[in-house]
């Protein structure tokens, strides 16, 4: 599929709801909430390219490019329209999904992915700019150097990962317009001391039509495309993925019925 061989790990049975990791992760960081998820629907954990047991190929790290790797996923699975959630990296993989491939997807979960480049804080973009290979070294200690030795194909390829995801984070976007068209129900999650301040993610939620009027008695006020906001307490990027109100919020959101 697009000259990749994602892996993924399926769990759970019930309508297919895919999960996607975030930059320097895999599947296994979903490892507290899975049994909660897998409870209620069929969960299929992706490793993105040169995450986790996904080797790299000789592309990019393109985020665009990885929501077509999940729209083939989707194809090659012979999946009617499954839910999609991603978490920072993930999440901005699922919501290119949503906006390129509508047909295809049945709601999208998008947490701790901002839509534009400049929303984060600006100590963390000066961080961002520092990744590179360089800092494999120090990271030896750190979770993610860890699975990554452990479960990637070719472990010596971390540097090349930091040198890809360095340049993934130097690119600036901006996503207001495609946010403004998406027809997939939609659900923003972000912890409440994320990477980019609560503000930016309920202003994504008023590209959605929601929180510019009140609600109604029969929810006739809610944003017409059916998209919710959640802001989680006591969270921050670094934890929400393995929380249990991360997975509490998903399930309430995708088990909505359509309507």
């Amino acid at each position: 599929m697009n000259g990749i061989n994602l892996y993924y790990e399926t769990q759970g049975s019930g309508q297919p709801l895919i999960l996607l990791h975030g930059g320097l992760g895999s599947g296994e960081m979903f490892g507290p909430v899975l049994p909660a998820l897998a409870a209620r629907r069929q969960v299929i954990a992706v490793d993105l390219q040169g995450h986790g047991r996904t080797a790299d190929i000789d592309r990019p790290l393109d985020v665009w490019a990885m929501a077509d790797d999940i729209a083939a996923l989707i194809d090659h699975l012979g999946l009617d329209k499954p839910d999609l959630v991603g978490y920072s990296l993930g999440g901005g993989v699922a919501l290119r999904a949503a906006v390129r491939y509508p047909a295809k997807v049945g709601r999208l979960v998008a947490a701790s992915a901002h839509i534009r480049s400049d929303a984060i804080y600006p100590e963390m973009r000066a961080q961002q700019g520092q990744v590179s290979g360089a800092a494999a070294e120090f990271m030896k200690d750190t979770p993610m150097y860890q699975l990554y030795q452990r479960v990637a194909p070719r472990p010596e390829d971390f540097p090349r990962l930091l040198d890809k995801i360095g340049e993934l984070m130097a690119n600036g976007f901006d996503l207001t317009e495609e946010v403004r068209s998406l027809r997939v129900p939609t659900l923003i999650v972000a912890g409440d001391a994320d990477m980019a301040p609560p503000s930016h993610y309920v202003e994504v939620f008023n590209l959605l039509d929601g929180g510019l009027r009140d609600g109604g008695w029969m929810g006739e006020g809610r944003p017409k495309g059916g998209h919710a906001l959640a802001i989680l307490p006591g969270l921050t990027h670094y934890n929400i993925f393995s929380s249990p109100l991360f997975a509490a919020a998903t399930l309430a959101f995708v088990d909505e019925q359509q309507g």
